[in-house]
């Protein structure tokens, strides 16, 4: 199965979701991209992942164009505006969904608050995206 997860920087939550999903099952697919792409994925989604056993540091943002002549089996966007402006699919796209979540990197305050605000996405993510596989990922693979 093919995944692909959008947001407008592809810097964190797209790429904790993807990192999510493919700790999940290992036979899924999984990538994540950008209509505004970073230049690199957020040090503190890196650190919040890493505070649940998974590595995403490894990852790196894409901009959505590069994938959007390819088939996919879902494409999930994760923040409003990057729904709003996500381009037409000119290959197969078999479902698409929309998981609205807050931007983590808009959250300003002390280092422990700014932590606390991914740490809370996380956990939304986890729960969001654990509840699609079982619910639809994992029964039609």
């Amino acid at each position: 199965m093919k995944i692909l997860i959008v947001c407008t920087g592809n810097s964190c939550r797209s790429q904790m979701a993807q990192g999510f999903l493919q700790s999940m099952d290992k036979s899924l697919v999984v990538f994540s991209a950008g209509t505004e792409p970073s230049q690199q994925v957020n040090s503190h989604a890196v650190f919040v992942m890493q505070e649940i056993g998974i590595d995403i540091s490894h990852q790196v943002p894409e901009d959505v164009l590069r994938y959007k002549n390819d088939p996919w089996d879902w494409v999930i966007t994760v923040c409003d505006d990057a729904d709003k402006k996500c381009p037409v699919f000119e290959g197969e796209v078999k479902n698409r969904l929309h998981i609205g979540l807050e931007d983590p990197f808009l959250a300003r305050g002390s280092d422990e608050f700014v932590k606390n605000e991914y740490r809370r996405i996380r956990d939304e993510i986890v729960e969001a995206f654990g509840k699609l596989y079982r619910e639809k990922l994992k029964k039609n693979y």
